[in-house]
């Protein structure tokens, strides 16, 4: 009983359930618990854009040559735009055959758009393409890193670590202090993940306490309908991967269930990036790819906020009664392939570019977002979740792709056979490093297994 309730995904579900029983029975005080879950997010982007940097700096450096690079980089990116806009598709196919906003007849022009004013000032320049090429570019790494901008920290690392593989022995020492740095930082989040479940009770008691079940009520067709989404595009579409990729998408999950449930409670697939590559690691994907694809699937493969654009955007069309021929929705469909690709990990990010979205268009009313406004944060759960299995799987499909995966480390991992602690040693830690006996035991016993 100690050990099971000493696991993680046990302490964050705990969490979770409190915390929605203390927003309902005592909604006031559970609005005032906000910051115990937005000091954890802060905590987590703290660290964030130094691991994205050293990760991909490192991924980069070690590749045998710049044809793997831009192997692994080409497949990277043609797998996130098919599965990125087959998302965006399937969003909008279904909501057109439920129609969840069919009937509530609302007078746009009617609706107080106070509540969305700091989203729609945010989103109040629409991007074009030549914007966001250009945004690429950083003013200087630093500005980057100080923002969290994933894009500019992901362009600048590219080509650092190109520069690294160029200049070959005269660059180990960099590289050497990076893979340092990087461990260091992964002690740091060791850290912070032990503030998880208190993270997910004060999120989901400020959720619950500020919003209350009854708006998911109120709105429980569009909320049922992206959950199922969600749910479908998970098991068909990924398991469908997964099984072509050589693995079973159930034992995945389940070794990344840690994972999931603090997504769960933290509504923030951006939370768990740092520990879900060091896991995909120990599972037998290289380290290159899983320093490339994984910062970059966050950004240019974010399947659940795909799903919910789509969704969101003619729900409100529905709701408003704004008529909307096929052309505008696949006008819609192109908008999206665009600035989708612009949203990040973090909580509130899907309603900002849905917002960026519909002010670029001038077709769709953005007052209509105000509806979508009491149910936006437990649906950017489902996103979130959706996400984080999404990006975790490309990685994996992406690495088989290429030949960058250990099979039979994977098999092993997923199957229970071997602790993933031991797995990791034995990868990790010279067999005779008389300083660590008990990482030597661990070694020994996972060479037995494999």
């Amino acid at each position: 009983m100690r050990r099971f309730f000493g696991k993680l995904y046990v302490q964050v579900l705990i969490g979770v359930f409190a915390g929605v029983a203390l927003g309902f029975f005592a909604p006031n005080l559970g609005s005032d618990l906000k910051p115990l879950g937005d000091v954890f997010i802060k905590l987590i982007k703290m660290v964030f854009a130094p691991i994205i940097f050293a990760t991909v700096v490192l991924g980069i450096a070690k590749m045998e040559n710049m044809k793997e690079l831009g192997r692994v980089g080409a497949r990277a990116l043609i797998y996130f735009e098919v599965l990125s806009t087959f998302a965006l598709v399937l969003g909008l196919v279904v909501v057109n055959v439920v129609r969840p906003g069919e009937g509530m007849n609302i007078d746009a022009s009617q609706l107080d758009t106070k509540a969305i004013a700091g989203y729609t000032a945010t989103a109040a320049k629409p991007t074009g393409f030549v914007d966001f090429m250009l945004n690429l570019v950083p003013t200087s790494i630093v500005d980057a890193l100080a923002k969290n901008d994933i894009l500019q920290i992901l362009v600048f690392a590219t080509l650092f670590g190109v520069a690294l593989s160029h200049i070959g022995p005269r660059g180990k020492p960099v590289v050497d202090f990076l893979e340092a740095f990087t461990h260091g930082i992964f002690s740091v989040v060791g850290m912070v993940m032990r503030l998880a479940p208190l993270a997910a009770f004060g999120a989901m008691a400020f959720t619950v306490g500020k919003y209350g079940l009854g708006s998911i009520v109120s709105l429980g067709k569009l909320m049922g309908t992206m959950y199922i989404t969600c749910f479908l595009f998970v098991v068909i579409v990924l398991g469908a991967i997964a099984r072509l990729s050589g693995f079973s998408l159930w034992k995945f999950l389940k070794y990344i269930k840690d994972e999931l449930f603090t997504v769960l409670g933290t509504s923030s697939s951006e939370s768990v990036v740092p520990q879900l590559m060091r896991k995909l690691e120990t599972a037998g994907v290289s380290k290159p790819v899983v320093g490339l694809v994984v910062p970059s699937g966050l950004t240019f493969n974010p399947d659940g906020q795909c799903i919910y654009y789509t969704m969101a955007a003619i729900f409100i069309a529905q709701a408003t009664n704004t008529p909307l021929t096929l052309t505008d929705q696949l006008v819609v469909l192109g908008v999206l392939l665009l600035t989708s690709k612009g949203s990040a990990g973090v909580t509130g990010s899907g309603f900002i570019t849905l917002a960026a979205t519909l002010a670029s268009m001038g077709k769709i009313p953005v007052a209509g977002m105000v509806l979508l406004l009491g149910v936006d944060r437990f649906m950017s759960e489902a996103r979130a979740i959706t996400n984080t299995i999404g990006n975790a799987v490309g990685t994996v499909a992406i690495a088989r792709w290429v030949g960058s995966v250990d099979r039979s480390r994977l098999t092993q991992v997923l199957d229970g056979k071997v602790d993933p602690e031991d797995l990791h040693a034995l990868y990790e830690v010279p067999a005779n490093d008389a300083s660590n006996p008990s990482k030597v035991q661990a070694i020994s016993t996972a060479r037995a297994a494999a």
